[in-house]
């Protein structure tokens, strides 16, 4: 029967409802039959009655709704039910894996010859691939010890039950997968999908996979493929110092266990390390280049090489760059296309801990470079990072954190090359500050509006001064409840509120009325908007205290649960503002006072005094 045929067929048997699913090799899949009815309207029904509900019963998990009609037609545990040629089995293991899930497949697994679980659907996938890439590993495992065959059969486009694991993520299936396969020596393992295989799960951060597949199979350990997706992936390897708490309980919790540091980094020492490394200097050099046609640039005929480690570098990859460099030190010499050397790189995209401090006296050889449009790296710093753009929000932030490294470079720099002009005519200060123009208005914009809330908690303290709770004697003007404890604190923290408040509202207006040029961000600016912040938030806590405090005045006497509760809700603004803006200030002060965070590692990362080799 051909293609066309058996399209036909299904049109016209589709009615009907029923088709049995043989497989009958590796090339043909499909042989189709159809309960003999009477009539098309009988069929339909019968399609309606019995289908649809066991469609509906896979995907809930009922197993006492499908039991009840297999019972009846047993045949129908191997029969398609949808368009797709899915059988029951097919249905359930797509879906969510719940308990009622599990049972069901369970008990349906129970009920099926080993065989009916080679049945394929029309995209050649059988009922265990969609386990596998749906991730329900109980099902996988349930229907693996009935029939193990089913490890070897290849599903849609010929990817192993493993592939489609690795394709969707689901690290807990590729675990039981992987040692099922015997280490990927089973049947249907050829040295290329197990290539494919070790790629998606670099790509996935299976780590710990990776490294058995590597392991387990030396050869692949030579793939540059790897080696690439390795140097796109910096959280893999910095990324322990930047998780949070919260994060590292909910790993914890959920048992997530596959993104180990140490794996990726074990993964690129055996690949460089203990592979690459070895081969030949022109094999490594052709791995490390990258995809042939970048080896030289058609206008300046400067040759291109290490695209992977540029690649790290723009990433931010520090730790893989390190590793690179500690075994292949003539890599700090190495340019692409722009005549940019790794720290150019790393400069242009304001990655932390410059590694220039640690080459010594090599740094002033590599610092005056120009690229093909006559930038040295005091140029290339000069002009605003779109990294950083996207990072840092508040502009006066932006602003101090653009001058510290432009500061920082400008240090490294020999003094005839500070005003050295690029092809533009431009010297590094005329590009910076064109480049960073818009940052001025931008900063004092954002100054503008904390200057509205300062002046509205200005109004209201002063409002709230003059009309305490309780009202006045009228006979001697005094307020009725000064003797109170709760009235002394009202009056005070209203003072306090409108104090503070004063006080931010005249630094921000000072910054306005006073005119700052680039340079005054550098300190001076940033000095001014945290004393303003800093009052502003003393100012919002103090009025928070004093709204607090006259519920105190007013309910001292009875139902004493109302200024509780109320003075328990007041801290939510305080509590928020101090989260909003506390982040800002911090990372302000350090600018200020610690700056050397940005550019020197607390301890020596490329050349340390305990070498691994």
């Amino acid at each position: 029967m051909g293609f066309c045929d058996l399209e036909m067929v299904w049109l016209e048997f589709m009615v009907s409802g029923f088709l049995i699913q043989l497989k009958l090799g590796r090339k043909e899949y499909y042989l189709l039959t159809c309960f003999m009815i009477t009539s098309i309207e009988e069929s339909s029904n019968d399609y309606i009655n019995t289908c649809v509900p066991l469609y509906e019963a896979s995907v809930t998990g009922n197993w006492e709704a499908a039991k009840l009609i297999l019972d009846k037609r047993r045949e129908l545990v191997r029969f398609a039910i949808t368009e797709n040629f899915d059988t029951i089995l097919h249905v359930a293991t797509s879906a969510d894996e719940t308990k009622l899930t599990e049972r069901f497949v369970d008990n349906l697994v129970n009920m099926m010859d080993k065989e009916d679980l080679q049945l394929q659907n029309k995209n050649f996938n059988t009922a265990f691939c969609l386990a596998a890439a749906a991730g329900n590993i109980k099902m996988v495992q349930n229907m693996a010890k009935k029939n193990p065959s089913l490890l070897t059969i290849p599903g849609s486009q010929g990817m192993m039950p493993l592939h489609m694991s690795a394709l969707y993520g689901k690290y807990e299936s590729i675990k039981y997968l992987y040692d099922a396969s015997d280490n990927l020596t089973n049947d249907g393992w050829t040295p290329e999908n197990r290539c494919w295989f070790l790629h998606k799960c670099v790509q996935g951060d299976f780590f710990d996979i990776a490294v058995r597949i590597v392991k387990h199979h030396p050869e692949l350990a030579k793939n540059a493929t790897v080696l690439g997706l390795l140097a796109q992936k910096p959280d893999a390897f910095n990324g322990a110092e930047k998780i949070s708490l919260r994060t590292r309980i909910r790993n914890s919790i959920c048992r997530i266990t596959k993104k180990d540091d140490g794996d990726a980094l074990e993964l690129l020492r055996i690949i460089w390390t203990d592979t690459i490394i070895k081969m030949p200097k022109p094999e490594v050099d052709e791995i490390l280049r990258g995809p042939p046609g970048s080896i030289r640039d058609p206008d300046t005929e400067i040759q291109t090489s290490s695209s992977i480690l540029f690649v790290a570098a723009e990433m931010g990859n520090t730790r893989f760059v390190i590793e690179l460099l500690r075994t292949y030190p003539d890599l700090i010499w190495k340019v692409n296309g722009d005549n940019h050397t790794v720290f150019h790189i790393v400069v242009i995209h304001r990655h932390q801990g410059n590694l220039l401090y640690e080459i010594g006296a090599m740094k002033d050889m590599i610092t005056p470079l120009k690229d093909k449009n006559g930038n040295n790296m005091l140029h290339l710093v000069g002009k605003t990072s779109v990294k950083m753009r996207a990072q840092t929000t508040e502009a006066s932030l932006l602003m101090q954190r653009e001058l510290l490294w432009f500061k920082e470079i400008e240090k490294m720099m020999p003094p005839y090359l500070r005003e050295r002009k690029n092809n533009d005519g431009q010297t590094p200060y005329e590009l910076f500050s064109e480049q960073n123009k818009d940052i001025v208005s931008q900063g004092l914009k954002w100054m503008k509006d904390s200057m509205v809330v300062a002046t509205l908690i200005v109004t209201v303290a002063f409002a709230v001064a003059f009309t305490v709770p309780g009202g006045y004697d009228q006979e001697y003007g005094i307020p009725i409840y000064i003797h109170g404890h709760s009235f002394l604190v009202f009056v005070i923290a209203d003072a306090i509120s409108l104090f503070s408040s004063s006080t931010s509202l005249l630094v921000f207006l000072s910054i306005l009325t006073s005119r700052h040029g680039q340079h005054d961000f550098m300190y001076s600016l940033p000095r001014k908007l945290m004393i303003g912040l800093a009052t502003l938030f003393i100012s919002v806590a103090a009025m928070m205290v004093t709204f607090s405090a006259s519920f105190f005045v007013l309910y001292h006497k009875g139902l004493k649960w109302i200024p509780i509760l109320i003075t328990t809700f007041s801290t939510m603004p305080v509590i928020i503002f101090a989260v909003l803006q506390f982040p800002l200030l911090v990372d302000m002060f350090r600018s200020m006072y610690d700056s050397r965070y940005l550019f020197k590692p607390k301890k020596p990362m490329l050349y340390n005094t305990n070498p691994r080799f």
